[in-house]
């Protein structure tokens, strides 16, 4: 066999060699590609899963309960972590158990996302008032917390549209007995849950009210709401990181062109709605 013949050979074992790489190659490089693939969702899935069970989830304000000091449309952090864990800290009721571990007891004046006592499924956002044994009660619009009256001070009014109506607000300062300075909102001293009766808080509870008095449903309502568990609270709230007055119908079209015509306007209404100014803002300094 001649130098010739011989190149030819290798050749033709090199081409067989590859044709045979080629009949292979692709359905294990799809099979891979497939695998690591769903390794990576799974790894995003569970890393997601266990920032919000164990360290921080999202949670939207829906209502304006807790005005001035949270507005419609904010979007804010929870820290799962600041008062330990109970069966309504992890999503989905995966972990079902009494009590809470590593607990750690909230401060009067926190802002606290907590599991709604009288209906299942619901997570309601207040300002903590009132500790364990502590007497709460309201006389005349002003807050009395174990029989001393809470100092507040007039800063301004204003007027607001909450919840399909518009009113005008007194705008107070209050400070709490531990020196926690917030907001609060009053349309009068002499609304429904102005005057109430002498509530005291048990052991292993907690006493919420929203900011905005005279618009909040918290546990001055002793039939929907009443003295919050420790066992349903699920995280303090830190800060918010977006908030938007969103964009509501203002962008519907009709006729020709209208989904153009539409995505076109929500191009320039959703940045303008964003409230800047508002972005990581602490809740719990004014």
């Amino acid at each position: 066999m001649n130098s010739e013949e011989k190149r030819k050979d290798m050749e033709q074992a090199v081409a067989e060699d590859q044709n045979k790489k080629v009949d292979v190659a692709p359905d294990e490089g799809e099979e891979n590609d497939i695998y690591e693939l769903f390794k990576a969702i799974l790894v995003a899935a569970v890393i997601a899963l266990l920032v919000r069970s164990f360290l921080f989830e999202p949670f939207n304000i829906p209502s304006g309960s807790l005005l001035p000091t949270l507005q419609i449309g904010d979007y804010l952090f929870v820290e799962k972590y600041a008062y330990g864990y109970s069966e309504y800290s992890f999503p989905f009721g995966i972990i079902n158990f009494k009590g809470r571990i590593w607990g750690s007891a909230p401060k009067r004046g926190e802002i606290v996302v907590f599991r709604q006592p009288k209906e299942v499924g619901i997570d309601y956002i207040k300002r903590v008032i009132g500790l364990p044994g502590d007497t709460i009660q309201m006389k005349d619009g002003r807050l009395y917390i174990n029989g001393k009256i809470v100092e507040r001070r007039f800063i301004d009014e204003e007027y607001i549209h909450d919840d399909g109506t518009s009113s005008m607000y007194k705008r107070y300062i209050e400070t709490l007995p531990n020196g926690v300075n917030h907001y609060t909102y009053e349309i009068s001293d002499h609304s429904y849950y102005d005057n109430t009766q002498l509530y005291k808080v048990p052991k292993g509870y907690y006493f919420m009210m929203g900011d905005n008095r005279d618009r909040s449903q918290d546990s001055r309502d002793m039939n929907d709401v009443g003295f919050v568990p420790a066992q349903n609270l699920i995280g303090k709230a830190e800060f918010v990181f977006f908030s938007t007055e969103g964009i509501g119908n203002k962008c519907d079209r009709t006729g020709n062109f209208a989904l153009v015509r539409s995505f076109g306007c929500k191009l320039i209404a959703w940045p303008e709605a964003v409230r800047y100014s508002r972005l990581f803002k602490n809740v719990n300094k004014i």
